[in-house]
């Protein structure tokens, strides 16, 4: 029987990554499949990992219909008999379900890979369809970690190094490395905001303290014989 599964975790859990295992697994098989993905960090049409993999790819867009994408293929003779869905977060609820027909009228697998939440922590759309229609729900095992060392649970926005709270729900931006972190954002005059991207644990999201606050409050003269790395950075305000 075919299944709609929905593989979710933060960002850094290694989506993308088992994304191009499960494709390769299915095609050593001698199975047909489809890949998409939506607003890759490394540009359209693409799917990429952190480690440095990288496949071409379908771009799906606003008027983008699975079914319709699975009707052209068979009816030219290719085999589709499931589709890698990366990015899943940025499909529309009503990609979701066309998602969900494709594999009950069709029998074709779909295996969909995606963040849950957003820098708000709030569900994106079509990750909660997702959640509702789902024949299984998987959260990734390869945990991401914060910046202090525990399990990061949230992802979190950074403009110029401050994260934020407000805005759109899908802005594209950079995924900060350690050696970006280090060092303040110098932007400029002129120049666009830095936007940029990192996980981090429930206590440091609630406290709005990244990896960059961090840096700059071990850089300061700590006397108190507590924690108060909440109240220290101007940027939490």
């Amino acid at each position: 029987m075919a299944e709609l599964i929905f593989f979710s975790g933060t960002m850094d859990c290694g989506k993308s990554t088992l994304a191009l295992q499960m494709d390769y697994n299915h095609r050593a098989r001698g199975r047909g499949g489809v890949r998409f993905s939506c607003n890759d960090r490394a540009g359209g049409s693409v799917i990429s990992s952190r480690l440095g993999l990288q496949t071409d790819a379908v771009e799906v867009i606003g008027t983008t219909d699975f079914w319709d994408e699975v009707v052209r293929r068979r009816t030219t003779g290719l085999k589709v008999d499931y589709l890698i869905c990366d990015e899943a977060q940025f499909y529309s609820p009503e990609q979701v379900e066309q998602l969900a027909r494709v594999v009950d009228e069709m029998g074709v697998d779909v295996f969909a890979f995606g963040i849950t939440s957003d820098f708000r922590t709030r569900l994106f759309p079509g990750s909660q369809r997702f959640v509702e229609l789902a024949d299984r729900v998987q959260v990734l095992q390869v945990e991401a970690l914060c910046w202090c060392g525990r399990r990061a649970t949230h992802n979190a926005r950074t403009v110029d190094g401050i994260m934020v709270v407000e805005g759109e729900q899908v802005v594209v931006g950079d995924v900060a490395t350690d050696a970006d972190r280090d060092a303040a954002p110098e932007q400029a005059e002129g120049s666009h905001p830095v936007v940029g991207y990192e996980t981090l644990c429930r206590r440091h999201y609630m406290r709005r303290v990244t990896a960059h606050g961090a840096n700059l409050m071990a850089s300061r003269d700590q006397l108190l014989p507590f924690d108060v790395d909440a109240c220290l950075w101007h940027g939490t305000s």
